[in-house]
C-alpha cells in the first residue's frame, strides 16, 4: 500500500471513530474572505436630499452616485439622529445615541466632546471579526481608542478622486475589507472673500480647480431654491458653490466605483452613500427640522433581489452599525444597540414596522447649548426644544453666512417660509403633520385637536430617554431617576 492511500485510509478510520471532528474544524476555518462581504460606507459631509439627481434634483450632475440608486435601494426617509458633524459620526459609527455615550458635540479644538472609552465601535467590533478596516478623508470622532481603524489613508479629503486613488491597497485586500470613506465635500470652507460679507462661501472649490476632477459649475440663475432658504441673489450664488463641491464628491465615487469593478471584487462588495446630516444653511444644519435630518442614504447589496428600487421605510443612523454587522454575518447580541438591523427592508418592497424613528441632539459648537428630541411616529413628528427660553445659536460658519446676512442686516421678516423672529425663539413643543405640511409651518402642539396625539407622542419621548438613559430626562418635571451619582464606581 503506498503512503497517499494510507493516509486516506487513515483519515477514513479517524472519521468513523472522532465523528470528523478534524474535518469540521478545517470547515470552520475555512478564509473568512470567502464567506462575508466587503462593506463600504461612504460618508458625505453636509449633503441634503436637495443636491443629487437620484433624489429628484434635475440641475445637478451626480451621475455615478445616481447610478448607484439604478443599482441599489435609496431610501426616502433615512435619518440621522443630531444634525451635527461628530455627534452624528458617533452615532454612526456605534450604534448608540450621542448623549448615552458622551458624544455631545464637536470633537475637536476646545469643544472637546469624547465618547466614552468603554464603548465598542463598528471598526473594532469588525476588525475582531477578521476584517481588513481602514479610513480616509473626515474623522472627527475621539478617542482613537474607541474608533481604531487599522489603516489611516492620506489623501486631500477635498479632492475625492484623490482619496480614491489611495484605497487601491484595501480593494485589494486578501481578508474581507471595512473601507469608511468620508469627504470634506460639500462641507462649508473659509470665507471665499473675508471682507465682503455678501461673498458666497467657497464650499471647498478652487479657481484652478483640483488634479484628477472636472470642475463642473453652476449658473445661480438655475439651482433649485429649497423652500426653506430665501430666494436671494445670495442664496442663489452658495447654492451654485454648494453644488459644485457635490459634482467633486461624485466624480470620486465613481473612481472608487470603477476601481471596486477592476478589482474584481464588485459582486461581493455591498456600497453604502449617506450624509452625516444636512446642507450646511441655517434652517438644516444644526436643526432637527426635516431639511437637517432627512438625507441620502443608497445602498448596493449584490445580495439584494431589489435593484432600482425605493423604500419609504423609516431608517435611521443609529441602525447603521447592527446593519453592517449583520451584513458581515456578525451574531449581534439582543440590546447591544439602540438602533436594529434593516438589512431584510433591502428585499422588501414594503417593509412593515418601520414607522417611527428617534433624534437627539444637545451640542454643535460648545457654545450651542440647545437640547432637541424628535420622536416621528408615521406622519407626525414632535420636537422639544429644551432650552426653548433661549435664542436659537448659531454655528459659526452659518452666521457669517451671505444667504443669513442678507437676511439679518436687511431687518427682513421672513427667512424662507419661517418668520425669523419664530426662527431664533422656538416654543417648548412643536407638532407637524409631515403629510399636510412637509415644510413644518403649522405647529399643532397646543391645537385642543390634536391633544391626544401630543399625548401619546410625549409618553413615547419620555419611554425612549428611559430606554436610552438620557441625562436630560431630567428636565421633565425634575425627574432624576437617570442621574448619577457624582462618584466614579
Amino acid at each position: 500500500m503506498n503512503l497517499r492511500l494510507l493516509v486516506l485510509v487513515f483519515t477514513i478510520i479517524g472519521c468513523l471513530l472522532l465523528g470528523c471532528a478534524d474535518i469540521k474544524e478545517e470547515v470552520q476555518s475555512k478564509p473568512i474572505s470567502a464567506t462575508r462581504p466587503n462593506i463600504i460606507l461612504f460618508v458625505a459631509d453636509d449633503h441634503g436630499t436637495d443636491a443629487l439627481g437620484a433624489y429628484g434634483n434635475n440641475v445637478i450632475k451626480t451621475p455615478n452616485l445616481d447610478q448607484l440608486a439604478r443599482e441599489g435601494v435609496r431610501f426616502n426617509n433615512a435619518y440621522c439622529t443630531s444634525a451635527s458633524c461628530a455627534a452624528s459620526r458617533s452615532v454612526i459609527l456605534t450604534g448608540l445615541y450621542g448623549h448615552a455615550t458622551g458624544s455631545y458635540g464637536h470633537v475637536h479644538d476646545y469643544h472637546h466632546f469624547s465618547t466614552y472609552d468603554k464603548i465598542k465601535s463598528l471598526p473594532v467590533l469588525l476588525e475582531k471579526e477578521g476584517y481588513a478596516t481602514a479610513r480616509i478623508g473626515k474623522y472627527h470622532v475621539a478617542p482613537e481608542s474607541v474608533y481604531h481603524f487599522q489603516a489611516e489613508l492620506k489623501a486631500n479629503p477635498r479632492n475625492t478622486v484623490e482619496m480614491a486613488e489611495q484605497c487601491m491597497g484595501v480593494l485589494n485586500s486578501e481578508k474581507p475589507f471595512f473601507l469608511y470613506f468620508c469627504t470634506d465635500d460639500p462641507h462649508r470652507a473659509a470665507s471665499t472673500n473675508p471682507g465682503q460679507w455678501d461673498a458666497p462661501n467657497s464650499f471647498g472649490n478652487k479657481v484652478d480647480g483640483y488634479p484628477g476632477v472636472e470642475t463642473i459649475t453652476y449658473d445661480p440663475a438655475e439651482v433649485v431654491v429649497p423652500d426653506f432658504l430665501p430666494d436671494t441673489k445670495e442664496s442663489r450664488e452658495e447654492i451654485a458653490q454648494y453644488y459644485q463641491s457635490v459634482s467633486r464628491i461624485d466624480q470620486g465615487f465613481g473612481r472608487l466605483m470603477q476601481m471596486l469593478k477592476e478589482s474584481g471584487k464588485a459582486d461581493n462588495t455591498i456600497v453604502i452613500y449617506i450624509s452625516d446630516n444636512g446642507m450646511a444653511f441655517p434652517g438644516a444644519k444644526t436643526t432637527l427640522y426635516e431639511p437637517g435630518m432627512k438625507l441620502p442614504c443608497i445602498i448596493k447589496d449584490p445580495n439584494s433581489t431589489l435593484k432600482n428600487a425605493t423604500s419609504d421605510a423609516m431608517i435611521s443612523w443609529v441602525d447603521l452599525t447592527p446593519t453592517i454587522l449583520d451584513m458581515a454575518k456578525v451574531d449581534i447580541k439582543e440590546k447591544s444597540f439602540h438602533g436594529r438591523s434593516f438589512k431584510d427592508v433591502l428585499n422588501v418592497k414594503e417593509p412593515k414596522g418601520w414607522d417611527q424613528i428617534y433624534a437627539s441632539h444637545t451640542f454643535h459648537e460648545i457654545t450651542m447649548y440647545y437640547p432637541m428630541r424628535v420622536v416621528r411616529d408615521k406622519n407626525y413628528k414632535l420636537i422639544r426644544n429644551i432650552a426653548w427660553r433661549m435664542e436659537y445659536p448659531f454655528a459659526s460658519d452659518l452666521w457669517a453666512a451671505s444667504t443669513w446676512q442678507e437676511v439679518y442686516r436687511g431687518n427682513k421678516e421672513f427667512y424662507g417660509k419661517r418668520r425669523l423672529q419664530d426662527y431664533l425663539f422656538r416654543p417648548e413643543f412643536e407638532l407637524f403633520d409631515l403629510k399636510k405640511d412637509p415644510d413644518e409651518m403649522f405647529n399643532l402642539a397646543n391645537d385642543p385637536n390634536y391633544k391626544g396625539v401630543m399625548d401619546k407622542m410625549i409618553k413615547k419621548m419620555k419611554d425612549f430617554q428611559i430606554k436610552t438613559r438620557d441625562p436630560w430626562l431630567i428636565t421633565w418635571d425634575h425627574d432624576s431617576s437617570l442621574q448619577g451619582t457624582g462618584i466614579n464606581l
